[in-house]
């Protein structure tokens, strides 16, 4: 297994000091938040995309994604999500980065409404995104919390381009086994998103091994997958190994613990789970 961490566990931080928390600390990559606030967001020019990409190559660390922040299955007008997508994917391309996040975004709306919109603005997408080499995932999240939600939409998009992103929090506050979230995303996984808090409403985030999010058991049904080879998609795979990510999401819990303290702990913890 690959360890990545977020950098929404250390909002504003300027790349070499990320690079650097990486490097020390053990972790193979980083997810990065693509936000007018950080230092990595789509309104880079040319020569800071090359700046930032060259930071992590020198260290030989991945950008494993952009996190960005477009909402696929929100009410409106498609052309500026379009325009926020493809932003998106082509900052991810220039950063050597193989996934871009995306939220569903979707409340408000029945859910046949949302997953048709979803469906259809990521279905225009996946061709820029396959041309670029860039991956679209679909989080666990908001509108669409479980597995099963966001294997409706994948589903229904039908395309290698588009997956998911399996934030292990959000399924199973919503009541969701980890098994039947696990079983429904295995054909379009691209990474998991994990995290550790006291409960799924007490969602403050915890030191990884702190909370009651059952970590061991979401990392153990994807490598159980991938040793059986019962993953149907092969992009969750990088040189044989799946990728875990570290959202610690200090930015939206400024009272939580600082994460750099934390990062090489929770590593340890990880790579213990994952035997």
């Amino acid at each position: 297994m690959k360890y990545a961490f977020s950098t929404l566990g250390v909002p504003g931080m300027p790349v070499p000091e990320v690079v650097r928390l990486a490097a020390e600390n053990g972790y193979q990559g980083v997810e990065l938040r693509a936000h007018p606030e950080e230092p990595v967001h789509p309104g880079l020019v040319a020569h800071e995309r090359r700046a930032v990409a060259e930071e992590f190559a020198r260290a030989d660390l991945a950008v494993l994604a952009v996190a960005g922040y477009a909402r696929v299955a929100e009410a409106g007008d498609d052309e500026p999500v379009y325009e926020e997508l493809h932003g998106l994917l082509h900052l991810a391309a220039d950063l050597g980065a193989p996934h871009v996040r995306v939220f569903p975004g979707g409340g408000g709306l029945e859910a046949a409404e949302a997953d048709a919109i979803a469906a259809r603005r990521l279905g225009a997408a996946a061709e820029v995104a396959a041309e670029l080499g860039v991956r679209i995932l679909l989080e666990t999240h908001d509108s669409h919390r479980t597995g099963a939600d966001v294997a409706r939409v994948v589903g229904a998009v039908g395309h290698r381009s588009v997956g998911a992103l399996w934030d292990v929090l959000h399924p199973w506050a919503a009541g969701e086994a980890p098994a039947a979230t696990h079983a429904v995303l295995a054909p379009y996984l691209g990474y998991l998103q994990v995290k550790d808090a006291a409960s799924g409403v007490e969602t403050t985030p915890l030191a990884l091994g702190a909370g009651s999010v059952p970590l061991a058991e979401c990392l153990a049904l994807v490598d159980e997958a991938r040793t059986s080879n019962a993953l149907m998609d092969d992009a969750l795979l990088d040189g044989g190994e799946v990728w875990a990510c570290w959202e610690y999401e200090k930015r939206w819990y400024p009272k939580a613990a600082e994460l750099p303290p934390l990062l090489a702990p929770g590593l340890a913890h990880l790579k213990a789970l994952a035997g």
